[in-house]
């Protein structure tokens, strides 16, 4: 994931505009006491673009949206060098673009950590990257996470906990109509 701060100022409207329309559409319904008295009042869930480049954020939002990719998974360590909680079964996420332009309202179906070297064929075709195989799931991770777990002073080994989160898409479904695109940027 990258940071959600920088997702969430890079197009806070948008954020809003997208939220009004999938929390109605994905059944997540107002609570006076929770969302506050209107959109702008509202505890809006977080938001976030998969992965570290532009193009693999703009890929995996397209793998999320046509239904291929239903779960990500990220070192532990990652987590506590950004002082993030762990996700939570029925956490809500917005997942963005590279630009920060919102794309899906995502909930958390379940979450697992495993040690790298016990992650299956399943977690690989459910991330949906790559050609969906265990082997290049696995070159993919040592590639990405071990320069990070190095600037941590450790490794990537077999036992290194990973942080399984398996995902369903609440908005847009196939049918749904949501808020207008973003006018381009010339």
């Amino acid at each position: 994931m990258t940071d959600d701060a920088a997702a969430d100022s890079t197009h806070p409207d948008e954020i809003l505009r997208f939220w009004e329309v999938a929390r109605v559409r994905a059944g997540v319904m107002r609570v006076a006491a929770v969302t506050g008295p209107g959109i702008a009042g509202s505890l809006v869930p977080p938001s976030w673009a998969f992965g570290d480049e532009p193009a693999l954020a703009d890929a995996a939002l397209a793998l999320v949206l046509d239904g291929t990719k239903t779960a990500t998974s990220t070192a532990l360590p990652e987590f506590e060098l950004a002082d993030e909680p762990l996700p939570v079964k029925g956490d809500l996420s917005i997942v963005t673009d590279a630009a920060g332009r919102p794309g899906a309202l995502i909930r958390t179906t379940r979450v697992e950590t495993v040690p790298f070297g016990e992650v299956d064929e399943d977690v690989a075709a459910a991330e949906g990257e790559g050609d969906g195989t265990l082997a290049s799931w696995r070159a993919e991770r040592e590639g990405s996470w071990a320069p990070v777990l190095a600037a941590l002073g450790a490794e990537l080994t077999d036992a290194t906990p990973v942080v399984v989160e398996r995902f369903e898409l609440l908005f847009p479904r196939p049918g749904d109509r949501g808020p207008s695109p973003a006018p381009s940027e010339a």
